[in-house]
């Protein structure tokens, strides 16, 4: 397993640090023998055993890492990128090209990387967030990742007729730390057309669910802003306010929630904070647009 944990996080080049306190982790686990026990106990469920509730999983890892004074967040990675042993091989097995895998299994790396700045933690603090990928269910096409979902509303929009149930694919924008460069994004939506369109009838719908598309953000971020540009592809079908705030960490890497104390290192998040002072709110919003054929 070590071996396979250290080739994985060169292949992915996970910064020099991160390799050093994710291997000591290792080690600690290694070395204790009851959360050793438990800890490879998780990982055969899964290779051995086809378990696919990962969230079974998960309460075993941090019983392990609770024995051996490791954090649960970095538990938890350790857990996901030895899975992705077994997933690599049924990727292979089905066909789907490596550069998908890669694409998809950045997103541990980029899910570390959250994690450092919002827990100061080397790990993650969603591990159930990665189910989707290693059910094979989400994958990720360069900037952008995809699944299929069902459409929970009606539309009707000329020949594009969409209704509760229809096959639409649904879109999540990580954060990579690059811009959401709409040169980037197209080419995502190309590939995952292509790699959806088999398994779809009727009309092929990009959907998204996100904060990105809360329809004051117009007003809030200037005209050239990438969030801005990404928003506009989808016609904007419901909304709403977030008055708690739940979402600001996506923006600003932290759980803090009072404005004043909110990083402002970046045009996006002087222009929120600003809004937010003056008494503003973010929010949600849920759109839709249709691949061209």
């Amino acid at each position: 397993m070590r071996e396979y944990l250290l080739s994985f996080l060169k292949e992915f080049s996970y910064e020099e640090e991160d390799v050093r306190t994710l291997t000591a982790a290792f080690d600690r686990l290694y070395a204790n023998e009851a959360a050793w026990k438990r800890f490879s106990e998780a990982v055969a469920m899964h290779r051995d055993h086809d378990v696919t509730d990962h969230n079974r999983l998960i309460p075993i890892v941090d019983e392990a890492a609770v024995l051996c004074g490791v954090h649960e967040f970095t538990a938890d990675l350790l857990l996901y990128i030895l899975m992705s042993e077994r997933l690599r091989a049924r990727y292979r097995n089905l066909g789907i090209g490596e550069d998908i895998f890669y694409d998809t299994m950045c997103d541990l790396r980029y899910k570390l990387e959250e994690c450092k700045a919002v827990k100061d933690v080397v790990g993650t603090f969603v591990p159930f967030w990665f189910t989707g990928f290693f059910d094979m269910e989400r994958f990720a096409f360069g900037r952008l990742q995809f699944e299929q979902a069902s459409f929970d509303l009606f539309y009707r929009d000329g020949d594009k007729h969409l209704e509760p149930d229809s096959t639409v694919i649904n879109v999540h924008i990580p954060r990579d730390g690059t811009p959401l460069d709409k040169t980037r994004c197209d080419e995502a939506y190309r590939r995952a057309a292509a790699f959806f369109r088999p398994k779809i009838q009727g009309p092929l719908a990009f959907v998204c669910y996100s904060w990105l598309l809360y329809p004051e953000l117009k007003s809030i971020l200037p005209a050239s802003s990438n969030i801005v540009r990404f928003a506009s592809q989808y016609e904007l079908l419901k909304w709403g306010a977030d008055a708690e705030g739940n979402d600001l960490w996506r923006l600003f890497d932290t759980d803090e929630r009072n404005p004043d104390r909110l990083p402002q290192d970046t045009t996006a998040r002087r222009c929120v904070a600003a809004h937010l002072k003056a008494g503003g709110r973010l929010g949600w919003g849920y759109g839709v647009f249709f691949a061209e054929e």
